[in-house]
Parts: structure tokens; C-alpha cells; sequence
């Protein structure tokens, strides 16, 4: 059976290694340089690096936290102590250790971007610059907008009541040590939440921050370029703080239009009638990393189960 997923974020890594276990081959598309989708670390020059995406890995369901744990055990999620509440998992050295684990022995082809999927005699015809090939299953785990693009005519259920709020982030190193806790959150602020990223377990730099701004804040300069974010929101950071421009080593931002799923489904997924197309991700349980695993993890079992 060929299958083909589209996206390379927490579902579809979920729902292939499923797959792969089962002894299947999935081809994974994804049209980013990286793995991951949110669980995203930036890096840059001087050995910076920022997670600035999903912050931590918070679990609830039994069967997600026995994989954290296996991930645990292999040395690709610790605990991070901030000194305010429970130690909550990370991805280390990065977040997308998580992903990358998971994504071992999968065939994932990067930088590809899937402009139409459309069904024929043989099956799903996958159109990019090229044509990829026709495969008997697909998974569609990206954005609602995205799925509704490429799948939505072919599903049988609608999807387009699914809401995201975006979220605009910053990065700054700055060049000393600044006192502050390691994590902040006031919802209410533009600048909602705020993390001291180094010190996070196995990273290896200093005075790296990470900010994410508000819901509102977000929308409101959604459009803005991102040079013209960063500066706005450095601006904040260093009002906050008391500091000014000298103490800045490094800063940039970063745009997540779909970043938060505010109305999710309210089911694992859907697919089509005749159960050869699935659409999934974490838009369809909720906004955390585990409901991106639950949705691939199901679509996966669903599959398996009616081969």
C-alpha cells in the first residue's frame, strides 16, 4: 500500500511511525527545510538557539507520556525545572529533538510543497513542482485553511468551523545575564509569554529569550513584516526589563498565523467516503503537541485497521 502525508508536523510524524511499525513505507512531504511544524528551533550564528514554537510538551493522555517517556529514556525530552510549579518536558537540546526522534528511518521529503491532490483510476495523483506520484492513501495534517485547499471538496465532513489564534514571536540574546524568572506568563500583556530558553536542559548558549505576544496583540500586527515585528516587540521586551539597545546581541521574530487552535473539531479526524483520504492534526482535538500526536495516531490505527 503506498500512503503519502502531507506535513511533517507532530500528526503526520505520528501517524507514519504508526505506520512504519506496522510495516508499512509512508512518503512524508513537507514543504519547510525542517521537520516539526511548531516544535521548531531556530538557530543562529555564535551557537543561538530558540524554541520558538511550542514551549513545552504537557501531556495528559497515558499512551502520549509512555512515548514521551521511551523519547525520555532515549535522551530527546527532559524535565525543566523554572522554579515556578511542576518540571514540564522539553525537547533537548532542542524541541525539535521530539520530532526528529520520531522521525527516525521515516522517508520525509523536505522542501516539497503539494499544490493539488486529485483522485483518478489509479488513485491520489500528488502534484508539487512535479508530479509525486499516486498513492493509494493520503493524510492531510496541515492547517485547516490548507486541508480545505488541497482536500476539503473530497471529505465528508466540514471542517471550516475550526478557528486558530495566531502568535507573533521574538528572539533576543542579549549580552549579560538579565534577572528575571525563566518563565512569565500575564495573558493580558502584549507580551504574553516570556522564557529564558537557556535555561532549559541541554542547552549549551546564554541569555537567549524567547517572547510570544498576546492573541490580540497578534492579530493586531499580524501583517506587519517581520523587521518591523521584531522591532515592536524588542521594543517591549527591553521597556519590560529596563534595558536599551547596547544589551542586544542578536534579535528577530517570527510570524505563526496558525499557532493556537482556539475551536478545535472535536474528533481525532476525517477522511473521505470511501476511506482513502484522511485529513488530521492537532486543529482537531486541541492546541498542544499532544493532541497533533493523539489525531496522527489515530488516523494511523484507522488505517491499519481497514487494510
Amino acid at each position: 500500500m503506498k500512503i503519502a502525508i502531507i506535513g511533517s508536523g507532530m500528526s503526520g510524524l505520528a501517524c507514519a511511525a504508526g505506520l512504519a511499525k506496522a510495516g508499512l513505507t509512508p512518503t512524508l512531504f513537507d514543504k519547510g527545510r525542517g521537520i516539526g511544524g511548531r516544535m521548531a528551533t531556530r538557530r543562529a550564528e555564535g551557537g543561538l538557539q530558540f524554541d520558538h514554537g511550542a514551549q513545552i510538551i504537557s501531556s495528559q493522555d497515558e499512551d502520549f507520556r509512555a512515548f514521551l517517556d521511551t523519547a525520555k529514556a532515549a535522551g530527546h525530552v527532559d524535565d525543566w525545572t523554572t522554579g515556578t510549579g511542576d518540571p514540564q518536558p522539553v525537547g533537548t537540546p532542542g524541541m525539535t529533538a521530539l520530532a526528529k526522534f520520531l522521525a527516525q528511518g521515516l522517508d520525509v521529503q523536505q522542501g516539497t510543497e503539494i499544490s493539488t491532490v486529485a483522485r483518478t483510476s489509479e488513485g491520489w495523483e500528488l502534484t508539487g513542482d512535479q508530479q509525486l506520484g499516486t498513492f493509494d492513501r493520503v493524510v492531510c495534517t496541515v492547517p485547516v485553511p490548507q486541508t480545505i485547499k488541497l482536500v476539503g471538496h473530497s471529505l465528508t465532513d466540514p471542517i471550516d468551523q475550526v478557528s486558530y489564534a495566531p502568535s507573533l514571536t521574538l528572539m533576543v540574546a542579549l549580552n549579560r545575564p538579565l534577572d528575571a524568572p525563566d518563565t512569565q506568563s500575564v495573558p493580558t500583556d502584549a507580551l504574553a509569554w516570556i522564557a529564558h530558553d537557556s535555561a532549559k536542559p541541554g542547552r549549551q548558549t546564554q541569555n537567549c529569550w524567547v517572547a510570544q505576544a498576546s492573541a490580540d496583540w497578534s492579530v493586531t500586527h499580524l501583517e506587519l513584516t517581520k523587521g518591523e515585528i521584531a522591532t515592536l516587540m524588542l521594543d517591549l521586551f527591553l521597556t519590560r526589563y529596563g534595558l536599551d539597545a547596547t544589551d542586544v546581541a542578536y534579535s528577530t521574530a517570527h510570524r505563526w498565523r496558525y499557532a493556537k487552535v482556539t475551536e478545535p473539531l472535536g474528533q481525532s479526524f476525517v477522511k473521505s467516503s470511501d476511506g482513502t483520504l484522511y485529513a488530521g492534526g492537532d486543529w482537531c482535538l486541541g492546541p498542544h503537541i499532544e493532541h497533533a500526536w493523539q489525531s496522527g495516531t489515530a488516523i494511523a490505527k484507522d488505517i491499519l485497521r481497514a487494510a
